[in-house]
Order: structure tokens, then sequence, then C-alpha cells
């Protein structure tokens, strides 16, 4: 079975086998070498993809800090075209009206934009209504206002599909006369013989929404990022503080890190440090985020890298690497790896294994000891998924490592309170009563539940049960989290190899601070 290493070892105590000790963590650094290959098999983008994500869960950086963070990497040398484009889209998709209105001061900039364009002429400008439900829409609705303020400079370019043009006041008694007008000959004079009208207050008033960008993203994000940077528009600029501040940190990471090289990233990452905590406390470990800040801060500058790839995918991305493991292009590693895991376990098969490892992490730098106990946490994960396949095996684990056990099931529930001071053969002894009492009621079947005592126990024969439940596919409830939350088969081997590195983080923490 499985050795959590749950117990708070003895630090003043006996240390076991120093040969042991030291043949455990030089597999270790072997099995580390090995993920690491598995890793960069296929390139270091989705290792990185995986630290994109990670990184966006982090909870602790605030609105302001944030928006710092973002602003001095745009800011910084080279220019990170690539980056603004990105947050461009971004700002596009969420805040138009804030875009449209930075594109309206600058509507005569759209001239190139439908210069030469019958499709995007038509798309923007056609959009005349009948003059009874429908009114005048997008550029439509500019033209025609322009047209009849300043239908002394105008209104001869405007272009009839009739045989005779409209004169202004017969247009403005009946406005679905607008519906004749041949609207690219008409938009296309405009931009031979009006530049007025691009410039206009009509023309800007149309731009506003931001509707508009979505004809053609990809030029509007060009033309704004020559905003930023060649212009270094301040209105723009401001825009883009302001939504920088008001959007969310995981919506952020998630949009615009991908777009990084590995050096940008890698200055994000040292901007990042500046507002993490350094401070360790021994239950901060028990928060996921805080872990990764630990980590971060330990090596997020660009020489420490690799490292910081390598223990996030160890520690945030268990089963994305146990997918590696089972790719088929990745047989050599995949023997290798298995070829660790089982001399591992021939050599660390007592208490005091553990022990060993975290004194000798005592005298080692922080993050190498992060770096031993993760690998450490990771064979316990990559154990329990082979190990662990059946209702009667999780059962031997947790009675193995003293964890107390309910099972979380509509009509049935097993507990186990072997922490609690009830031993093993007291459990069968109970177990063994529930057969027998089974046996003089066979063929009485019990109809009435009662569903308000969510965790009692039922009286029926455990084998029986097992088979039932392992087919329905219920979830357990574990005292190592006060039995607060379901665990499936399927999320146990993480959220136990995760709990036994964070009280594993606890303890080296407490004994260093001590």
């Amino acid at each position: 079975m499985v050795p959590l290493f749950l117990s708070e070892p003895s630090w003043d105590g006996e240390v076991g086998d120093n040969e042991a000790t030291h043949q455990i963590i030089s597999l270790l650094n072997q099995l580390g070498s090995v993920i690491w290959s598995l890793m960069i098999s296929g390139g270091r983008s989705e290792a990185r993809l995986w630290l994109c994500n990670a990184v966006s869960s982090i909870s602790s950086i605030s609105p302001h800090q944030q928006r710092e963070i973002f602003m001095k990497l745009l800011t910084s040398k080279p220019t990170k075209r690539g980056l603004a484009s990105q947050l461009l889209q971004l700002v596009f998709e969420k805040r138009p009206r804030k875009a449209g209105s930075i594109l309206a001061k600058k509507s005569y900039m759209l001239e190139q934009f439908f210069q030469g364009s019958p499709q995007r002429i038509m798309q923007w400008f056609s959009h005349f209504g009948d003059g009874v439900g429908l009114e005048h829409k997008k550029g439509a609705k500019a033209l025609s206002q322009f047209a009849f303020v300043n239908r002394d400079i105008c209104w001869e370019e405007l272009e009839w599909k009739g045989r005779h043009g409209q004169s202004p006041a017969m247009v403005a008694t009946k406005p679905h006369y607008f519906l004749d007008l041949d609207v690219q000959r008409t938009v296309e004079n405009f931009l031979e013989n009006v530049p007025e009208f691009w410039s206009s207050s009509e023309f800007a008033e149309s731009l506003k929404d931001g509707e508009i960008l979505f004809m053609d993203t990809k030029f509007f994000v060009e033309l704004f990022v020559d905003l930023m940077y060649k212009e270094d528009l301040r209105d723009l600029w401001e825009v883009i503080s302001e939504f920088l501040k008001e959007e969310s940190f995981s919506s952020l990471c998630h949009h615009l890190l991908i777009s990084l090289e590995e050096d940008e990233f890698c200055i994000f990452l040292e901007l990042l440090r500046r507002y993490i905590n350094p401070n360790m406390e021994p239950e901060d470990f028990g928060n996921p985020s805080y872990f990764l800040e630990f980590i971060i801060y330990k090596c997020g500058d660009s020489e420490s890298f690799d490292k910081l790839l390598l223990l996030n995918a160890v520690i945030n991305q268990r089963r994305q690497l146990l997918r590696l493991v089972h790719d088929e292009e990745c047989q050599d590693e995949t023997e290798q790896l298995k070829d660790i895991v089982s001399k591992m376990c021939k050599t660390s098969t007592n208490a005091y294994t553990l022990t060993s490892i975290l004194k000798d992490c005592v005298k080692t730098k922080s993050i190498e000891a992060v770096k031993l106990l993760g690998l450490f946490s990771w064979v316990i994960y990559y154990r329990l998924s082979k190990e662990c396949q059946t209702l009667g095996s999780w059962e031997s684990l947790f009675l193995s490592n003293g964890i107390s056990f309910r099972k979380s099931d509509k009509y049935s529930i097993l507990r186990h309170e072997g922490s609690l001071g009830e031993s093993e053969s007291e459990a069968d002894d109970r177990a063994s009563v529930r057969h027998k009492k089974k046996k003089k009621r066979r063929k009485k079947r019990r109809r009435d539940f009662d569903l308000d005592d969510s965790y009692g126990l039922l009286d029926f024969d455990t084998s029986d049960s097992r088979l039932g439940l392992q087919s329905s596919g219920g979830s357990w409830l574990l005292s190592i989290d006060d039995f607060s939350t379901p665990w499936t088969n399927v999320d146990l081997p993480e959220h136990l190899s995760d709990y036994c590195l964070s009280t594993w983080m606890k303890w080296l923490v407490s004994r260093n601070a001590s």
C-alpha cells in the first residue's frame, strides 16, 4: 500500500539509513530530469501555457498592482507590439465604446480604411431606413445627416440609381428615397471630393459605439498600436490604464501572457515578484495560490525559468504530466520513470524515509526543498493513480494511513474512525456484527432510509455495499479536510498528493522557524 507519510517526524530522533536517504534524493533528482525531458519533448510552449494558467489563479494581486505590472511591461523596451495587439483585442471585445470614442476623435484616419474597398463601403454605409419603422443606421445615418447640413458643398456628389437625382427638399419629406442612393459611387465621390466628411461630427458620432471595430479587427488593432507607440496618444493610454485596473487579473493573464515571448514572460515574472509577499507562514502552504507565489518569488528570474516550469508542472499540473507519461511517443522516458518509481518503492518503505529527506531539506535552499518534496508528492500521485483502482484499495489506503473516511452516497455511507481511537480489528468486529445481523434479515428489504442522517451507517453487508458503491460512482469524505468536500476516485490522487505536499511544507517551515 502507498505510504502518505502524514505523521509528523521526530526531528531529534533517529534518522534511519543515511545511504537510503541519499539514494532516494538521487532518484528524485533523476525523476526531475526525466520529467523535464517529457515536458520539452514537444517544445516548451505547453509547459509555458501551464505556467500562464497557474499564474492566472493568483489572488493576492490588487487592481492597482496588476495595472502597474502590465503598464510597465507595455512601456518597456523593445516595444511590445504583440502584447499590445492582444490587449487591444480584449479592449475591443469588452469595452468597444471606450475604443470607439478614441476612434471618433481620429475619424479622418478612416479614409484609408474605405479607400478602394467596395465591400467595406457597403457594409458600413448601406443601412438606410424606410422612413417608417426603420431609421438610418451606422454610416448611412452619418452620410444622410452630413449631406443635409452641408448640401451646398456635397449634394451633387450623391449618386442615384434612377434616371434623375433627388432634391434635398424631396428627400427631407421622404427619407426612404435614400434607399435609391448608389452607396458605393457616392462614398467613392466623398473619398475623392469631400474630405470634410471624414473629420465631421456626423461621421465621428457613427463610430462611438465601436461597432465598426469588428468589421476588420486586424486593421483597427494595427491602427491603435500605432496610436499607442508612434503617436503616444494620451487618451488611448488612459483607456488602457483604466481597463487594466478594471479587468480581473485572471482574465488579463489568460488573454495576454500567451502572446509573450519567453524573455518577455520572464520580465513579467520579475515585475510580479515585486508585489509578492516573501514571508512564509506554515499555514500559508495550504493555499495553492500562495504555494505558487512562493515558487515564483524564489525562482522568478530568467536564470531559474526552467526550474519554475518544472516545479509548476510537478505541483500544479500532475494530471497533464501523467498524460505525457502515457504518450506513445515518449516510451523511453516513460520506462525510465517507471524504473525510478519502482526503485523508490523498494527504498522508501518506512516512516524514516520522509524524516530523513526533511532533515536534508532543512540544510538546503528552500527552493531545492520544494523541488524534492514536490517530486516526492508526484511519485505519490503517480502510485495512487496506478494502484488505487477499486473501492477496497481506497479503503485500505485510508486505513493504513490513519485517515478517517465516510463514503458519500445518497443511500450508503461507510465510515472509519481509526484515527479517533478505534483499531482496525475493532472496525472489523463491527463490520462482522453488521454482517451477522444482515443474515437474519436477508429477506427483509429496507426501503425507508433516513436521508436526514446524511452520514449515518446503514445496516447491510459491507462487501455487497462496496460493489454497489463502486458501480454507482460515489465519492469520499475525509478527515484530513474535516469531511467538508466529497472527492471522487478520479480526484483523490491529486487531492491526497496536494495535501501531503502542503503538510510536509508546513512541517519544514515550522522547523526552520524554530
